[in-house]
């Protein structure tokens, strides 16, 4: 349970601390990108002005356009000073064709003026994949003179953004592994007080339950004694001490109820594995509680399902073959699994009420199968479980209250209405620790007001701890 809780724990800390560095590096991408791509925007619009403020303009007579750009003194030196800078020039007409360029093949984009920046793609296989451009409209007064486009290469973003993503990756896998080593450090710190309560509380129960033990024997005893002197005719000292023996009963199977508890939480639990048949073992149940289905007019039956179906040489074919004797033999602890089943069964009779009007209807029924879980789907090896479902016509449980009923000490007593002697409220804890312990496990399913089915599923090896 410890270790759940600090696995858990530690899962947390890293699940968390995993979305914040996430977070962070994605924000910290975003952020760089930005950066890298606006400084290229800079760096354009710089190249721009500067070329701008080199263009050398002359007028033209007699045409619509009375101004134009001489390409070859605008552009003489502009072109190896952009060079260094891995920077292309284009110069466009007015109507958009190219006059001037730095770049060895024109370029298959169209002219859009942007002042702003925009990543185009190249269909040129033997050119780079992306350009950041700038495109600038020139003009004189309301007469356009040209378009001016300048290109970067798209490696001057991407090379550093490849690289920091491989940074922050290894940085967040570096950061989330010494996170959940410090985790699992830290929620072992806190787990470290609330284990020692536990098992000071667990001891505390232990002690305290074997301790009454022999008070509570003493005191039914010397009840029994006075019960059986000839010298006491007060009925009313009768009555009392009747009372008083049975609630030190009840008192007694609530210590031993609560020092089996403790012993198993501790995991000190004495079992005697033995081979069980677990048909003989319900048989006696059922046998000891026939006298109370009886006096409460509720029938109580046991019925053994055979598996009807084998594969013999990869063929299914029905086969009825008669019990073996040990079809029904698990390892298992005879006396907690007699306590399983005793438990289970008395809770069923006590929450099935007798039907006068309609008899033979209230019942409560115990089958017994044999189940085969393939453990390997490929071959034939199979573990065999044997299932144990308990069925009653009772009350029923209602659907909140099933997720607590293996809490200790809960009852459900506001939805199931019975004359019997209250119990403890241990009896379906208890049954769920020996369930546990012979690495089975058990289930409820009930309808208020319709019946109760509990499953009980038990390897028939015992399984390796």
């Amino acid at each position: 349970m410890f270790q759940a809780t600090r696995r858990r724990l530690a899962l947390w800390y890293t699940t968390v601390t995993a979305v914040l560095l996430l977070l962070f590096a994605t924000g910290f991408y975003l952020y760089v990108r930005s950066t890298l791509i606006e400084r290229v925007d800079d760096t354009l619009k710089h190249v721009v002005e500067v070329v701008e403020r080199s263009l050398v303009i002359e007028s033209v007579q007699a045409s619509d356009i009375p101004y134009r750009i001489n390409v070859e003194a605008s552009f003489r030196d502009n072109a190896d000073a952009v060079e260094d800078d891995h920077i292309d020039l284009e110069w466009f007409s007015p109507t958009g064709e190219l006059l001037w360029s730095t770049l060895s093949e024109p370029l298959d984009i169209p002219l859009h003026p942007n002042n702003t920046g925009e990543t185009v793609h190249l269909s040129a296989p033997s050119a780079e994949h992306l350009l950041r451009q700038v495109t600038e409209r020139v003009q004189n007064g309301r007469h356009v003179l040209g378009y001016l486009r300048v290109s970067h290469p798209w490696f001057e973003v991407t090379k550093p953004i490849r690289q920091l993503i491989v940074d922050l990756t290894l940085g967040t896998i570096v950061m989330v592994m010494c996170v959940a080593a410090i985790g699992w450090f830290l929620s072992g710190l806190a787990m470290k007080p609330i284990r020692e309560s536990y098992q000071r509380l667990k001891q505390f129960t232990a002690d305290a339950s074997h301790e009454l033990r022999n008070p509570i024997a003493m005191i039914q005893t010397n009840v029994q004694v006075a019960l059986a002197d000839p010298d006491l005719e007060s009925p009313l000292q009768r009555h009392q001490l009747m009372v008083v023996e049975r609630l030190t009963q009840r008192l007694g199977r609530l210590v031993n109820d609560l020092l089996f508890l403790a012993r198993a939480d501790s995991g000190i639990m004495q079992s005697q594995w033995q081979p069980v048949p677990l048909d003989a073992l319900l048989m006696e149940v059922i046998e000891e509680q026939q006298l109370v289905a009886a006096e409460k007019g509720v029938s109580l039956s046991l019925h053994l399902v055979e598996t009807p179906f084998e594969e013999i040489k990869g063929e299914s074919c029905p086969v009825f073959p008669a019990l073996a004797e040990d079809t029904f033999t698990l390892q298992g602890d005879w006396d907690q699994l007699a306590r399983l089943f005793t438990n289970l069964v008395s809770n069923a009779l006590q929450y099935t009420p007798a039907c006068p009007e309609k008899p033979g209807e209230a019942s409560v029924q115990v089958e017994l199968q044999q189940l085969e879980h393939p453990s390997n789907t490929a071959a034939r090896n199979t573990q065999s479980l044997l299932r144990v479902q308990v069925r009653d016509t009772g009350t029923g449980i209602s659907e909140s209250a099933l997720p607590h009923i293996f809490d200790r000490f809960y009852r459900v007593d506001p939805a199931r209405k019975h004359d019997a002697v209250a119990g403890s409220g241990l009896g379906l804890a208890i049954a769920q620790a020996i369930v546990e312990n012979h690495h089975g496990y058990i289930q409820v399913m009930s309808v208020l007001n319709q019946g109760t089915t509990v499953t009980v599923t038990l390897p028939v090896s015992k399984a390796d701890p």
